[in-house]
C-alpha cells in the first residue's frame, strides 16, 4: 500500500489532531503517501483532499477539536453518494482510509469499504465511551476532566448560596460521562440513560440524609435521561420543595472543546499509528481499539451493532457514596 487517506467524522473530539498527526507521520515512516480530505465524508465527495506530509502536522498534538475539520454528510448515507467518494479516491491513487469517529461514522466507512474494495481502519474519537470493543475512546477523557472541573467551580457558587444544581452533561444515549463526572466530583445524585429515573426515590433522599445535613448540593443529569434532561428533572423536584433554591446548568459542548489531556493525546497517538500498520499488513473492515493495556482490532460490524455498558460496579459507587 502506497497511498492512504484520512478523515475526521461525526462529532468532533478532543484528541482527533493528535490522530491525525500518528497515522501521517506513520504512514510517511513507512514511505506512504498521506491525503487528508476536509470536512469528512463531506469533503470525499468534493474530492476535498490535500496532501500532508510530517511536517503538516507539526504542533497540532496539543490542539482541540480537528484541523481537517469534520461534518455529517447525508448524501454520503446512500449508494450514490459513496459511489462518487469511492471514484475521488480510485483517482488519487488512494488504496487504503483511516476514519477516525464514531458508530456512524464507521458504518459509512463499512458500506464504502463492502461496496468498492477499499480498505478501511477505524479510530475510535467520541467523547461518549460508547463503542463496543475499546475501554476508552478519543476524546473522553478530556470531555470528563472538563466536567469534573467546570462542576467543582459550580459547587463554589451552590455551597455559598446554598443552592441545588441540576448540571446537564452530555451523553444521549450513554451515561458513561455522567456516571464518572459524578463520581470525581461528589456528586450527591447522577441520572444516566442506562437505569430509568425514579424521582420519587430522588425526592426520598433529598427530604431525609439530604435536606437534614445540607441544603446545597450537585446532581448529574446525561441530556438523555429518561426523566426528561436537567430542566424537567429541576422543575419536578422544585414542586417538591418550593422554599428551595434551585439551578440548572447545562455544560453542552464545551465538553467537546480545549486541550486534550495526556491520556487522550497518548492514546490518539497509539491509535493512529495502530491503524496505519494494521492497513499496511492487509486488515480491513476493522476498529482499533484498547483493552486493559493492549492494543486490540475489533470487527466494523461488532463496533456498530454493540454497545459499551455501563460498570455495574461503579453504579453501586454511586449510591454509595452519593
Amino acid at each position: 500500500m502506497k497511498h492512504i487517506a484520512v478523515v475526521t467524522s461525526g462529532g468532533d473530539s478532543p484528541g482527533m489532531n493528535a490522530a491525525v498527526r500518528a497515522v501521517v507521520r506513520t504512514a510517511t515512516l513507512q514511505d506512504m503517501e498521506v491525503t487528508g480530505f476536509h470536512r469528512g465524508y463531506e469533503g470525499l465527495m468534493e474530492d476535498d483532499g490535500i496532501p500532508l506530509t510530517r511536517y503538516d502536522v507539526r504542533n497540532i498534538i496539543h490542539r482541540g477539536g480537528t484541523f481537517l475539520q469534520t461534518a455529517r454528510c447525508a448524501a454520503f448515507r446512500t449508494p450514490e453518494g459513496r459511489a462518487i467518494a469511492a471514484e475521488n479516491l480510485r483517482k488519487r491513487g488512494i488504496e487504503g482510509l483511516v476514519v477516525i469517529g464514531g458508530d456512524g461514522s464507521f458504518t459509512g466507512a463499512k458500506l464504502l469499504s463492502e461496496e468498492h474494495n477499499i480498505k478501511v481502519m477505524g479510530c475510535p474519537g467520541t467523547i461518549d465511551n460508547d463503542l463496543f470493543g475499546t475501554d476508552y475512546t478519543i476524546g473522553y477523557q478530556t470531555a470528563v476532566d472538563t466536567a469534573v472541573e467546570a462542576v467543582d467551580k459550580i459547587r463554589d457558587t451552590a455551597a455559598s448560596h446554598n443552592r441545588l444544581f441540576f448540571v446537564e452533561v452530555m451523553g444521549r444515549d450513554a451515561g458513561f460521562i455522567a456516571l464518572r463526572t459524578g463520581i470525581a466530583a461528589g456528586a450527591e445524585g447522577v441520572l444516566i440513560p442506562e437505569t430509568p429515573t425514579d424521582i420519587h426515590r430522588l425526592v426520598r433522599y433529598l427530604k431525609t440524609d439530604f435536606q437534614k445535613k445540607r441544603r446545597s448540593g450537585i446532581i448529574i443529569v446525561a441530556e438523555g435521561d429518561d426523566g426528561g434532561g436537567a430542566y424537567d428533572i429541576a422543575r419536578k423536584v422544585q414542586a417538591e420543595f418550593p422554599d428551595w433554591e434551585t439551578k440548572v446548568t447545562v455544560l453542552g459542548h464545551i465538553q467537546r472543546g480545549g486541550k486534550p489531556n495526556a491520556f487522550d493525546r497518548i492514546l490518539a497517538s497509539r491509535l493512529g499509528h495502530a491503524a496505519v500498520l494494521a492497513l499496511q499488513s492487509g486488515r480491513n473492515l476493522e476498529m482499533v481499539g484498547v483493552q486493559g493495556s493492549e492494543v486490540v482490532y475489533v470487527p466494523l460490524e461488532q463496533a456498530i451493532k454493540h454497545h459499551a455498558t455501563i460498570s455495574p460496579y461503579l453504579l453501586e459507587l454511586v449510591d454509595a457514596l452519593s
